[in-house]
């Protein structure tokens, strides 16, 4: 792994060109490059390329091979409202710069494959054009959309789906859709009401998880043997509050019962983290990690994660079958508030209600954690963590129809 690794690519590789919008957060960034590293793994592998919007994307690792190209960045300020991250551009002319670097990666890529992640139309329907050009002028390119296993409250989709015309892009535009879920765990299909056309396109593929060891950040080992408590809040943004209420439950929990780890994460105001840096400076069980790319080594050592419940962090912790406190938000979308309702009722994770003393409940759940104590619950293949390996046989099959595979969990 490397960052900003530009390829030579052979025609007679199969091209994936994927998009991430990133108006929020590191989740479309992470994803995304789980997904292209395993196809990039595969044998043959495909050839890829990223365009992000994430202004991360220059300092995070990439696979050896990826083709990055950037997407000038904007950043969410209300539901389905977006700013320029550049306070000196207008929006409408960020959009406009995005559209045109979108339509000219794909012009120039031809991929075989075009995988949107997570948004039909793009960031404000940047993606319309983009779409139809394909449609119109290349034909050949398979179009992929890839939806997480939850969006939002079935309501807010199918309201927001209808206002701006979603479901007809769905019939039009899209030749498949993939789901990195499961199907007994929450039904897109239903829950959305994809009419029988669209719903033919749909393929559940199970959770999209990293697990490749590439390396463990550097950590004081916790002395005589303490359990780890792992404290991650993903990009950051808005995790302030789980870690500042961390923190103080430490001071109401016993001295020698846990060692933490906390990372605030890169998109964390400065002035919230240096808040929590100085708390935490002050005792030597704590230990301030701003950022970390190798999340997965961290998750390693640790005994008990305390996460916020975003989906690439939630699938990791399954995947490395780790105990863990979910503390979702509600808002601005209901999809972590339901993602850790569903795996609270599975018993694989605790869950903190937002109505709850968030301090208490902590206080509470981490010293029984790693006492030993576990939810009550089912085992972890539970759910399906299968999802990098069944995108690539979908992605292959669409090339190779006769050997169809079975992903529909």
């Amino acid at each position: 792994m490397h960052q900003w690794s530009a390829a030579k690519h052979e025609r007679s590789a199969r091209r994936v060109l994927l998009y991430s919008h990133d108006t929020f957060g590191l989740g479309h960034l992470r994803r995304n490059l789980a997904i292209v590293e395993h196809l990039m793994q595969r044998k043959p592998p495909f050839s890829g390329m990223l365009l992000t919007g994430s202004p991360m994307a220059g300092s995070w690792p990439m696979p050896i091979g990826l083709e990055v190209r950037a997407i000038p960045p904007v950043i969410k300020v209300g539901a389905e409202e977006y700013a320029a991250r550049d306070l000196s551009s207008s929006f409408e002319m960020v959009k406009a710069q995005r559209e045109a670097a979108i339509l000219d990666a794909i012009a120039s890529y031809r991929p075989d494959f075009f995988l949107v992640d997570h948004a039909p139309a793009g960031m404000k329907g940047e993606l319309l054009s983009a779409l139809r050009f394909i449609r119109e002028e290349m034909p050949a390119t398979r179009t992929v959309l890839g939806l997480r296993d939850v969006i939002d409250s079935p309501e807010t989709v199918r309201q927001v789906w209808q206002a701006q015309g979603i479901y007809e892009l769905l019939e039009r535009e899209y030749d498949q859709i993939l789901v990195y879920g499961s199907r007994h765990l929450f039904d897109v299909v239903s829950a959305y009401k994809l009419s029988p056309k669209v719903a033919a396109k749909v393929r559940y593929c199970g959770y999209v998880a990293r697990t490749g060891l590439h390396g463990v950040p550097d950590v004081l080992m916790a002395p005589s043997g303490l359990p780890v408590v792992l404290v991650t809040v993903g990009g950051g943004g808005d995790g302030y509050a789980l870690i500042d209420a961390y923190l103080e439950a430490l001071r109401r929990i016993p001295q020698n019962t846990v060692h933490s780890i906390v990372v605030p994460g890169p998109l964390m105001p400065p002035d919230q983290y240096q808040t929590l840096a100085g708390i935490a400076a002050q005792r030597q069980d704590i230990q301030i990690i701003p950022y970390t790319t190798e999340l997965v080594g961290l998750l390693h050592i640790a005994d008990l994660v305390v996460a916020m419940g975003g989906y690439n962090t939630t699938a990791e912790i399954l995947a490395a079958r780790k105990s863990a406190i979910l503390v979702p938000r509600s808002t601005p979308r209901m999809e972590q508030w339901l993602r850790a309702t569903t795996l609270s009722q599975l018993g694989l994770v605790w869950m903190i209600q937002p109505e709850e003393d968030l301090v208490d409940r902590l206080v509470e759940l981490v010293p029984a954690a790693v006492a030993g104590d576990r939810p009550p619950g089912k085992p972890w293949d539970t759910v399906d963590l299968g999802g990098v390996h069944r995108v690539a046989e979908v992605l292959e099959e669409m090339l190779h129809p006769g050997a169809s595979t079975e992903v529909s969990l």
